[in-house]
């Protein structure tokens, strides 16, 4: 008989509840049960909330840098590869949270990291790897997005850019430090609406002047120079494990997560290229930025370009600020207080203290270089696309879930399993200190195994049915292939650029 259920998951269930209830807890899907430690109430992340911080940190520098980068190709072939980087990164972001749930269960605490992860299921190598690279694609981006919305901010104020750059960080990090995780998500939300509202409003004033002879362009070989910046436009990887914990684990609501809050954007960037390459005159060097050309000789489209361009860098800052704090806490050991409230504040809203080296971390380093380098955008997206996404969240995605379906030690799977059911209690313990139902603190209680955990070699269960991801060792095999080729290709034309 083939179980239904995927992973472990523990409930802290009244012994007066009937057995009907702990039916309805399996059918859940949940893991866990986010709860606050003030008010003692169930307070689970919202399925809306969790599919708006993916699409609002997917939604960001990227959108702005792809008529610039798909000009070339033209936007019949740069569609075509929108929804294949679509799909490859839905696919890697699955097989990164499918991780992040087996790692939440076997360590059973929260703000599990991609370290975390990376140094579960890869070792030392992996764990060093991950985290230059993670590091690395935070700085390079949260740099591009405080130099792009220091610009819009000076234009539209007329100051410089250096007081734009230090404002918007100082009032969004401040906002991110200070708020709750439930008034974030509420903001995020409200910016993401904010989003999308400008979005529409733009198409439908340049709609009306869209050429249609210019979308009919496709050059299919310009195709590979653009992927490294269309995959970073499909960035949300960094917000997994924060929607993972939201979530309370549920392995299908954080699938529709994923899905849906990406396949906004992605009809986004189609229509946002189609816009903009539709619309440019006719003539454009492709050297120029298509959005400075039409903000400069659109009256109307500029000020919608303007306040789109700055709601998605602020939206997709957020995100990121989010997975640096994260890892840095996670590094340096330290609570992750914006995902599991309960475990350290003092007051309703009063952020931690543990948190004010993460978040000066995340944001000190990178508005410095915004200041003093001001020019960085398309090259830090650039350079951020090859070696910080594709390495990330390409390669690395493929190798922790090869690593974590594949070499294991079959023998003792059902050893594992008889463990971690010996040692319920023993875990549920752990668990507590970032995820518990009201039920925990109520005399009277006791433990119950909701779901089993999966394992390679348990009785009775498919292993491919375990699996968030489908097609094996094949799948895993190309997505792995896919980003590699590009990276390789990519360092062969700078050594072959920088020789001649």
């Amino acid at each position: 008989m083939m179980r239904k259920d995927k992973y472990i998951a523990l409930r802290s269930l009244n012994s007066t509840e009937s057995e009907g209830t702990l039916d309805e807890v399996e059918s859940s899907g949940r893991l866990w049960s986010n709860v606050s430690e003030s008010s003692l109430k169930h307070e689970p992340g919202s399925l809306f909330g969790a599919i708006s911080l993916v699409g609002g940190t997917t939604v960001g520098a990227g959108i702005l840098a792809l008529p610039a980068e798909t000009q070339a190709s033209g936007f019949i072939a740069s569609s075509g590869a929108i929804v294949a980087c679509w799909i490859y990164m839905v696919a890697t972001g699955i097989l990164l949270a499918e991780v992040n749930l087996k790692t939440l269960c076997e360590l059973g605490n929260g703000g599990v990291s991609l370290t975390s992860m990376a140094e579960r299921t890869l070792g030392k190598f992996g764990t060093n790897l991950s985290g230059v690279a993670y590091v690395l694609l935070h700085y390079t981006l949260l740099v591009a997005y405080i130099s792009k919305a220091g610009e819009l901010i000076g234009n539209a104020l007329d100051l410089p850019s250096a007081l734009g750059i230090t404002l918007f960080t100082l009032i969004v990090g401040g906002t991110i430090y200070t708020t709750s995780p439930r008034q974030l998500d509420f903001i995020n939300s409200g910016l993401v609406v904010g989003v999308l509202a400008s979005f529409f409003g733009l198409l439908v004033v340049a709609g009306s002047t869209v050429d249609i002879s210019n979308l009919q362009v496709a050059h299919w070989d310009a195709v590979p120079k653009s992927l490294p910046v269309i995959s970073l436009a499909f960035v949300y990887h960094n917000v997994v494990p924060v929607i993972v914990t939201s979530l309370e684990g549920d392995p299908r609501k954080v699938k529709t997560a994923i899905w849906c809050g990406t396949g906004v954007p992605m009809a986004m960037f189609i229509l946002w290229n189609a816009a903009i390459l539709g619309t440019l005159p006719v003539g454009t060097e492709q050297t120029l930025d298509p959005l400075k050309v039409l903000r400069e000789t659109e009256p109307i489209i500029g000020p919608l370009i303007a306040g789109f361009s700055l709601l998605a860098v602020t939206t997709s800052f957020i995100g990121f600020v989010l997975g640096l704090t994260d890892f840095v806490s996670d590094y340096l050991k330290m609570p992750t207080v914006k995902r599991a409230p309960g475990m350290c504040l003092r007051g309703r809203f009063a952020p931690c203290e543990d948190m004010q080296v993460p978040y000066a971390v995340a944001l000190i380093p990178p508005l410095g270089m915004a200041i003093f380098f001001q020019d960085l955008f398309f090259s830090a997206l650039e350079f951020a696309g090859v070696f910080g996404v594709l390495v990330l969240f390409g390669v690395m995605p493929g190798a922790m879930a090869w690593s974590e379906r594949y070499f294991v030690d079959k023998g003792n799977a059902g050893a594992s399993s008889s463990l971690t059911f010996l040692h319920a209690e023993a875990l549920l313990s752990m668990m507590h200190m970032f995820t518990y139902d009201t039920t925990f603190v109520n005399p009277g209680i006791h433990v119950e195994m909701c779901y089993h955990i999966c394992q390679p070699g348990d009785p009775g269960l498919e292993v491919e049915d375990a699996y968030l991801v489908p097609g094996g060792k094949v799948a895993i095999g190309a997505l792995i292939a896919f980003a590699g080729t590009i990276i390789i290709g990519d360092v062969i034309e700078r050594v072959v650029g920088a020789v001649s």
